[in-house]
């Protein structure tokens, strides 16, 4: 597999992101992208609660993702990037979730993505890891696709964390002290 600069930027937010939460996880790196992945779903959930339903189609410009966009965009890409480690899409999931924008549908939603992408990592063995698959035409492995399924809510959670400020809200975890 191919070391590219989007895999080591990815790898560097790991290790920095997920530091305090690796510490506390069982070994391995599973583990380790479990606890990280966990951290930025959680966070995310809690955006998509603490932003108001009037912000739903708040976007920071013409031609970008609105706050429903991106929510459903991470509920999309959570089911789309783990199918390749073998993740089905469940049975009677709207086919074009971009045009949901109801705020209780996209929350209740992102939650469902979010628990089945915890559930498959959490349920797949250790030695899978190492199995070959095919992410966005690529060869690779099912590492990577976990990997990848965990950047992509880190990505999306500091999309978000800037459309909340931009907006006037605190994320919920910084007002009780946190970051």
């Amino acid at each position: 597999m191919r070391t590219t600069p989007f895999r080591a930027a990815a790898w560097a937010l790991l290790v920095g992101a997920g530091a305090a939460q690796a510490q506390q996880a069982p070994a391995g790196v599973q583990a380790e992208m479990q606890s990280s992945f966990d951290d930025a779903a959680g966070k995310i959930v809690q955006l998509a609660e603490a932003i108001p339903a009037e912000k739903y189609a708040w976007r920071p410009a013409e031609g970008v993702r609105s706050v429903a966009e991106v929510l459903m965009h991470v509920t999309g890409g959570g089911y789309y990037v783990m199918a390749s480690a073998g993740m089905e899409r469940p049975a009677g999931l709207p086919q074009n979730l971009d045009a949901i924008t109801a705020k209780a549908d996209v929350v209740r939603l992102l939650q469902q993505s979010i628990e089945a992408v915890r559930g498959a990592i959490r349920a797949m063995p250790a030695a899978d890891l190492d199995k070959a698959a095919t992410l966005f035409g690529q060869p690779t492995t099912y590492r990577n696709v976990v990997l990848t399924a965990t950047v992509h809510v880190h990505e999306h959670l500091g999309q978000l964390i800037a459309y909340a400020r931009m907006n006037g809200i605190t994320p919920p975890w910084s007002m009780q002290g946190g970051q």
